[in-house]
């Protein structure tokens, strides 16, 4: 297949650090928060109320006490739950905040409304301007709810990145743009906020060589958007440029796989041509839907020529890559939810030694925590549990056809 031609907003010069899991993302998270002088915007689409989620929220309004302007957004549906709570807290501190399409209460609950589909999915933050974290982390303990086999629970296998440099002047737009999207939405005044965003993007313009100055030997990279406007498949588009052009290998680790025809076949043709194209899944099952839908097409994957191999340690959240020397991270599923509906931020590196530090850890947790799926496996699966696989996987697709994109799976 002929690769999308895209052009992207590569940014030269950028420090970025590898955080694998809530252990090493939440200490840097918090560190930096606390360090802010000037402003912290964090953006997540769940933030969940436990130990971890109240260490963050601490970190949030001591920033606010001390004179520090901290905003927050919340998703709806993701915060449904908690949203109510963590807002009364950060309205004491004098925290802004902002819930991303509010679930509707009583009768309106019943109705189907398309666009409560349409979700904010990405997890980042910046302080000071110039640090950024992106990644596929939201605000919850690694330990909150996962299985327990008798060994001892192990935590969710996920990864984010701390960068700083210029990619971060484009998270910062990118938060302000929704920020500001959303005030709108409250305060029905669409020509103002354009040119308030206009003016405040002028500026920023302008500021960006000064405030980022690139780091000696940085890291070459872009901030890769998905949104209902602009960036409808920008995400999707730079994995089909990248699977396109790739020679050696192809690692994959994405919680909810439920690929697409394009992305699908880019992978088959990968795979056909001599590539080592490898999938790193869930072995546990979060959402049992999801995960048998992504079961059912194992069959047509291993005759397509891809390894696939099941995370069994605990649940596996991460939506990462490595494409022979470029990696991905971020908060994308390759499914119909982040590629069809919801708001993502990935970053794209184009770095040889991330990627191998990246490729180094899956493999790890690949030999030692994760059981390979072949087809004598698959044939002893009991008829039951065919029988749901494919019910799961019909489902999906009635839910993609509700979107109107049932084309493009």
């Amino acid at each position: 297949m002929v690769a999308p031609r895209l052009k992207l907003r590569w940014r030269e010069g950028n420090a970025i650090r590898l955080l694998h899991n809530g252990e090493e993302y939440f200490p840097a998270l918090i560190e930096a928060i606390d360090a802010a002088q000037l402003s912290v915007h964090l953006e997540t689409y769940i933030f969940n109320l436990d130990q971890t989620g109240h260490r963050v929220l601490n970190a949030l309004c001591r920033a606010q006490k001390r004179g520090v302007k901290v905003r927050v957004v919340l998703d709806g549906f993701g915060c449904n739950e908690t949203a109510r709570d963590v807002c009364d807290v950060l309205s004491e501190s004098g925290v802004h905040h902002r819930v991303y399409r509010p679930e509707p209460t009583g009768l309106r609950q019943a109705r189907f409304d398309a666009r409560r589909l349409r979700r904010m999915h990405r997890k980042t933050c910046v302080v000071d301007g110039a640090i950024g974290f992106v990644g596929g982390i939201n605000v919850l303990d690694d330990y909150e709810d996962v299985p327990n086999d008798g060994k001892g629970p192990r935590p969710r296998f996920d990864f984010a990145v701390e960068m700083r440099g210029p990619i971060v002047v484009d998270l910062v737009r990118a938060q302000q743009a929704l920020w500001l999207r959303i005030n709108w939405r409250r305060n029905d005044d669409e020509l103002g906020v354009y040119r308030r965003f206009q003016q405040w993007s002028n500026v920023v313009l302008k500021r960006r060589d000064a405030n980022h100055a690139p780091p000696v030997n940085g890291m070459r990279a872009v901030l890769v958007l998905r949104d209902n406007l602009l960036y409808r498949q920008r995400i999707e588009d730079v994995y089909l440029a990248a699977i396109s052009r790739a020679q050696h290998d192809i690692l994959i680790a994405n919680a909810y796989f439920f690929p697409g025809r394009r992305l699908r076949k880019a992978l088959r043709a990968a795979a056909h041509r001599g590539v080592k194209v490898r999938l790193f899944l869930q072995g546990r099952a979060e959402y049992a839907m999801q995960y048998r839908a992504c079961r059912y097409m194992y069959n047509d994957l291993l005759q397509d020529g891809m390894e696939i191999h099941e995370y069994m340690a605990s649940y596996l959240h991460a939506k990462v890559a490595v494409i022979d020397d470029y990696a991905m991270v971020g908060s994308s599923n390759l499914d119909p939810f982040s590629l069809l509906l919801a708001r993502e931020a990935n970053v794209f590196i184009d770095d040889a030694h991330f990627a191998a530090d990246l490729k180094r850890a899956l493999e790890s947790e690949m030999k030692n925590d994760a059981r390979s799926v072949t087809a004598e496996h698959l044939s002893k699966r009991n008829l039951f549990h065919r029988v749901l696989d494919a019910f799961a996987y019909a489902m999906l697709r009635v839910g993609v056809a509700l979107t109107g994109k049932a084309g493009e799976y």
